[in-house]
């Protein structure tokens, strides 16, 4: 008789366990279901791979929108709404208004003239001869003469030396300059949208040879001139999606993942070595990351941790260089002194199975992170990373002082290339990193606001390895002439000279620098202990600082 009391009391103590995990069975695969549905669309052909600005971001920010109002988060975007749009700035774009006609006969852009990228805007009506140029009127060069004596030196830089020409035609009168070349040897030159070469005293532009033949043969005939140059700020815009869940806390923890992808790789960001253009669905980079923000929604919704407000924020251009991320911290939709820590997630989608690696960046961000995030874990073989900045939107929040952690399940072949296919996913992998955060988030539930730390700076990884390091982040997203400091490492050459959060490096040595891209060039022109100058725009005043590698 005893023998079926106890059989009977194990039968009934064990029913509830079999019903909590069937019913925590069918919770996962709910979760790994909508997985499959969240990447699925976003990885779609159809939103021809989410390039910021373009109509692929609009049916993802769509989508997003629509799966956080789903979920019962508020809208924390702007005006009422989940979304929050910020400029994108490219470069510069030649506007409708450009024209060149000469004796009334219009010419056409691009086949047969072009205004260069660092023309004045302005608009110029005259007759005059080549041979007789008149203050204030359309003076020319032939770039013959330069090209010729410079065939053989390597250091010739044609660019500058229109630039220079041009400023002094300028300070002898002419009103605009129309360049042509003569000779057999190739200039390379045309519109460069990129190019941040400071903009000369006149409009300046170059015609092809075929019209400089049919209307300039004769130098001392008056011929009949009207331009027009009209050179604007290519911009484009987008968009990030900004969810809420008020508990009416004191703090609130942030979540983030960025939407945007590589459309058909236009940015040049692409590792694709193809010559025909195809679309890059970005299913793990990061589809992936904002699958999992989406169930972090859903799940914190409806959770029992109310001692914390949570907003979820899907960002848009981290591909240009962290836009997204970098508006929200300067324009944030809360107060960002309540913010407790940020958690992004950016490339979530490819755990291995065989090895389980999960790194997790900004572990130094805190005190607290030491304490709650085991060294070891059930499913996961987990890396720590210290330092709170690195090449994804946690950046943006540590810069900061906010307590950061970013989720990475690794890099792989298909990264920034058309392969990067929702086929790739695993689902059941990803889900394990979920419920990891899900209890992060759930361990620091009664810690209250956590403890900021600075950490080391990450180095930007790249294709190009230098030997010398100036020690600043530069912030991708400036527009301006040079590479402004979004961050001045702590101990390094930067700091040690002078150098502040928000100089505007200028040259370093010799090299001028336009530029991110001409930054890294002039890097690696430099070894370690070789000692030079460098120039930096603080507000209206330039500075030279005196620095050792």
């Amino acid at each position: 008789m005893k023998q079926i009391f106890w059989l009977l009391l194990l039968v009934s103590m064990a029913a509830p366990a079999q019903r909590r995990k069937k019913a925590q069975i069918k919770a996962d695969n709910l979760v790994i279901t909508a997985l499959h549905e969240h990447i699925g669309f976003l990885a779609d052909d159809k939103l021809e791979g989410r390039r910021t600005g373009t109509q692929g971001e609009k049916l993802a920010y769509e989508y997003i929108n629509n799966q956080f109002k789903n979920a019962g988060l508020m809208p924390k975007g702007e005006n009422g709404t989940f979304i929050q749009p910020f400029e994108v700035i490219e470069g510069k774009e030649i506007n409708p208004d450009t024209r060149l006609s000469i004796n009334n006969v219009e010419l056409q852009l691009n086949d047969d003239y072009f205004p260069f990228t660092f023309s004045n805007n302005g608009k110029l009506s005259a007759s005059t001869a080549m041979a007789l140029p008149e203050s204030e009127s359309v003076w020319f060069w032939d770039l013959k003469g330069p090209l010729e004596e410079n065939k053989n030196n390597p250091h010739f830089d044609l660019e500058d030396a229109i630039v220079k020409k041009t400023n002094l035609l300028a300070e002898k009168g002419a009103g605009a300059l129309l360049i042509f070349n003569s000779s057999d040897i190739k200039d390379e030159l045309k519109f460069d949208p990129k190019s941040k070469t400071e903009t000369v005293k006149i409009p300046v532009l170059y015609i092809n040879k075929d019209i400089k033949n049919k209307y300039l043969q004769d130098e001392i005939s008056f011929v009949d001139y009207k331009l027009s140059v009209a050179i604007g700020v290519k911009k484009r815009t987008g968009h990030n999606v900004v969810g809420f869940i008020d508990n009416g806390a004191a703090n609130t923890i942030i979540l983030g993942a960025h939407y945007d992808h590589l459309g058909y790789g236009e940015d040049h960001n692409s590792l694709f070595t193809g010559k025909i253009p195809m679309i890059h669905n970005g299913a793990d980079d990061n589809a992936s990351g904002t699958a999992a923000l989406i169930e972090l929604g859903k799940q914190l919704k409806n959770s029992k941790l109310k001692n914390n407000n949570y907003l979820f924020i899907a960002f848009s251009g981290e591909e240009l260089g962290l836009y997204g991320s970098k508006y929200f911290t300067e324009h944030p939709t809360i107060n960002l002194s309540t913010a407790n820590y940020m958690i992004n997630m950016d490339m979530v989608g490819r755990l291995n199975d065989s090895t389980h690696g999960l790194t997790i960046g900004g572990y130094g961000t805190s005190p607290v992170w030491g304490q709650q995030l085991p060294a070891h874990d059930k499913y996961l073989k987990i890396n720590f990373d210290s330092s709170g900045s690195g090449p994804s939107d946690h950046t943006s929040f540590y810069r900061k002082d906010v307590p950061v952690l970013f989720f990475f399940t690794g890099a792989h072949s298909d990264y920034h290339k058309p392969s990067d296919d929702a086929d790739k996913i695993n689902y059941a992998g990803e889900l394990v990193l979920i419920k990891y955060i899900y209890n992060v988030i759930e361990k620091t539930n009664d810690k209250g606001k956590l403890a900021f730390t600075k950490t080391r700076e990450a180095q930007a990884q790249g294709r190009r390895s230098f030997s010398v390091s100036l020690g600043i982040m530069p912030d991708y997203t400036f527009s301006g002439m040079g590479v402004r400091a979004d961050g001045v490492s702590e101990g390094k050459v930067a700091e040690k000279a002078g150098i502040k959060t928000g100089d505007v490096i200028l040259q370093i040595g010799d090299f001028k620098i336009p530029d991110v891209q001409g930054y890294m060039q002039a890097l690696g022109k430099f070894k370690k202990g070789d000692a030079t100058k460098v120039t930096v725009k603080r507000e209206d005043q330039e500075i030279v600082f005196d620095i050792v590698f």
